[in-house]
């Protein structure tokens, strides 16, 4: 029974995929659920799954091509084998060698070599127990460095291998001693050298997310009025805080106490009190948003993307840091769903994990706002001393940048938010006090 392996319903705002690579050929047999191919959409990767056990029969669809929903991609054999599927070629071979008596000595010289190969092919290592449970990005590194992937440690949930787990073990075989190399023979030319001077370019067309970004971004710049204003903030108390209890806090909920949970708090405080910055626009209409969808922006291999903490004024610090720390997880391991990217009522970027000291960051359209963080950098600040004198002291200070759009967000409303966030992580006290 053959069974036609289709593109699955893709997303609503997804209109087409590019089949990026088939991790099957005609012949090799599949078991159901194992990952057949991966299609890369505007946001995400998404995988075709086997729907039975079988070997594959026809493949209807080459790697590169753009793809809609339904359409047929393969062809699979239910409850066939591999071996199956080779053994009406015996028949054959047998009539033509008692047709051809000066091949049978090439025919039982082939017969001979069969078990040997056989025997190979058993001995042969395999990918890597649940192959199909990689990731297409493990699977994709695991394949270009012909790695066994149940020989590697693997550290993420359920057993699962990741793609630090993968890039660690490659670097421990690359700094451990190498076996020599045998003496090369003596070749008679050397090729030739390139030219003095000779300039070489390399074209490589771009991935579906990187192009879906570029569009975005010419878009807000082009129908937002954007402008950025800029504060520093003084992170001494958050730092304090987060030394006092990180210890207890990780021990409590299984997480880290990082930066970003303190952002997204004094954000939710600054957009409450200005919820104009929260908004968006549609047409000749402002909608405003009586909910905080915080989008996190996180950078992995394919490119940027934005996770949304949904109702995050609800959550706590755990919580947050919880969501965040699994959504980068699932987008650099190119598992994250397209749920997970859609919406969102304002965002925030970290270009400070990068070195960024000071950056103006692109709103994510359709929102009004953006607010860009950068690296925390020790200067001598003049700080209130006791019985109200002045000093100098050396703190740990951050620039922060709000870029919004100037036709529904007056300055004076953008430079108030900043403000806000500003007083709320030089206090953290009065966030976690609500």
């Amino acid at each position: 029974m053959t069974t036609e392996i289709r593109v699955p319903q893709l997303p609503e705002s997804v209109a087409d995929a590019t089949l990026v690579a088939w991790h099957k050929q005609p012949g090799d047999p599949v078991r159901r659920d194992e990952n057949l191919a991966d299609l890369e959409t505007d946001k995400v990767v998404l995988e075709v799954p086997a729907p039975a056990n079988g070997v594959v029969r026809e493949l209807k669809v080459q790697s590169g091509t753009t793809v809609t929903s339904g359409q047929v991609l393969a062809v699979i054999e239910e409850g066939a084998t591999a071996a199956s599927t080779s053994t009406p070629a015996a028949p054959k071979a047998a009539s033509s060698a008692a047709s051809n008596p000066a091949s049978s000595t090439t025919s039982a010289t082939a017969a001979k070599a069969a078990p040997a190969v056989s025997a190979a092919k058993a001995t042969s290592p395999e990918p890597g127990k649940d192959a199909e449970k990689l990731s297409p990005a493990v699977r994709r590194l695991v394949e270009e460095n012909q790695l066994d992937a149940a020989a590697i440690p693997a550290s993420g949930r359920d057993g699962r291998l990741t793609k630090s787990d993968v890039v660690d073990f490659l670097a421990r075989r690359q700094s451990s001693p190498a076996s020599p190399a045998p003496p090369a023979s003596p070749r008679p030319e050397r090729s030739p050298a390139p030219a003095a001077g000779a300039r070489s370019e390399q074209r490589v067309p771009m991935t579906r997310l990187r192009q879906r970004i570029a569009q975005r971004l010419v878009e807000a710049q082009s129908t937002q009025a954007l402008l950025t204003s800029f504060n520093e903030v003084d992170l001494t108390a958050v730092q304090e805080l987060r030394a006092r209890h990180k210890e207890r806090f990780e021990k409590e909920h299984g997480v880290k106490l990082g930066f970003m949970s303190f952002f997204v708090k004094a954000s939710i405080e600054a957009l409450k009190k200005f919820p104009v910055v929260n908004a968006s626009v549609d047409g000749a209409e402002i909608v405003y948003h009586e909910y905080y969808d915080i989008g996190v922006a996180v950078s992995t291999e394919r490119g940027l993307m934005v996770p949304i903490v949904r109702d995050a004024d609800a959550k706590s610090f755990a919580e947050i840091e919880a969501e965040i720390t699994q959504y980068a997880r699932k987008a650099r391991e190119g598992t994250i769903a397209i749920e997970d990217l859609t919406g969102g009522t304002f965002t925030i970027t970290n270009g400070g994990v990068f070195g960024s000291l000071m950056s103006t960051p692109i709103v994510n359209s359709p929102q009004s706002a953006i607010l860009g963080m950068h690296k925390i950098q020790e200067r001598p600040m003049v700080v209130s001393g006791p019985g109200g004198t002045s000093q100098i002291a050396i703190r740990p200070m951050m620039y922060l940048a709000v870029t919004y759009d100037h036709r529904i967000i007056d300055g004076r409303e953008a430079v108030q938010f900043l403000v806000t966030v500003k007083d709320c992580l030089e206090d953290p006290g009065r966030m976690l006090l609500g």
